[in-house]
């Protein structure tokens, strides 16, 4: 199939080696600006993919995501945040890269080229009908995607995916497809910068949506976030405080003793 992948057109920047620093942080900085009104672009079919995953963590399923390089990591990055952020249990967001967890540090040769691989990647996670798996890749092509896709959709199992060009066979295969387009990168075909940003945003939208949509945000607060260093128990503190009449004191009590904010202002009150 013929599609014009906007994410590797020539830059619209020449001589990028002969630029003051100066020049090259603001121009940069001129193409970072326009991401945001690319991902507003593709709210409708954000909104689209989002309710289907609540719906299906709903149901007991979990959320899938599944990329190779930047894309592969970024999916890491935003399931493995899910767990201490909202409390959720660490197996409910999947981040699956091409090539294992070592490529989420070094890149594995030749890893995205396998279009079977990430069925196996998911079977071994126990993928069932529940479940929703969302390919990420900058280009719309990579085999390993396109390939998980595929087969997710041949057993029922509902996918969606993100993109940054239009109408590419990743697009096609998802069933809630998420389209981001960004157009050229400041250097050539480097998709790990306006791309990858598009990628991280629209990733921090469906994570955050949902989590809230379930629950686990009370207010603008993380209620049932993981108390994991000192920082955290502070804040979890002065939430408290900010709920019920209790000092500090009393409200670090009652976060050790409860274990979250939540069960912590939940107990008070009753």
């Amino acid at each position: 199939m013929a599609f014009t992948k906007t994410t590797e057109q020539s830059s619209k920047y020449e001589h990028l080696e002969i630029m003051s620093l100066h020049e090259l942080l603001t121009n940069i900085n001129q193409e970072d600006k326009t991401v945001p009104n690319a991902v507003e672009k593709a709210i409708p079919q954000i909104e689209a993919l989002v309710a289907q995953v609540v719906a299906k963590l709903k149901l007991g399923g979990r959320l899938f995501y599944i990329g190779a390089g930047t894309s592969g990591r970024l999916g890491v990055v935003d399931a493995s945040e899910c767990p201490p952020t909202f409390g959720v249990p660490f197996d409910l967001v999947n981040g699956i890269i091409a090539g294992g967890d070592s490529a989420i540090r070094r890149a594995v040769e030749n890893a995205e080229d396998n279009a079977t691989q990430a069925w196996i990647d998911l079977q071994n996670n126990n993928i069932g009908a529940n479940d929703v798996v969302i390919g990420i890749a900058a280009s719309g092509t990579t085999p390993y995607v396109i390939g998980g896709l595929t087969t997710c959709n041949q057993n029922n199992i509902l996918t969606g995916c993100i993109t940054n060009n239009e109408g590419s066979p990743l697009a096609l295969t998802a069933q809630f497809p998420v389209e981001v387009v960004v157009g050229p990168e400041f250097i050539t075909g480097s998709s790990r910068m306006k791309a990858g940003t598009a990628q991280k945003l629209v990733l921090n939208m469906i994570s955050t949506a949902a989590m809230i949509q379930l629950g686990k945000v009370k207010g603008n607060k993380m209620v049932d976030m993981q108390l994991s260093n000192i920082k955290l128990v502070d804040r979890g503190v002065k939430m408290i405080m900010g709920e019920i009449p209790v000092s500090y004191e009393e409200g670090s009590e009652l976060l050790k003793k409860y274990g979250s904010v939540r069960n912590a202002v939940d107990n008070y009150k009753k």
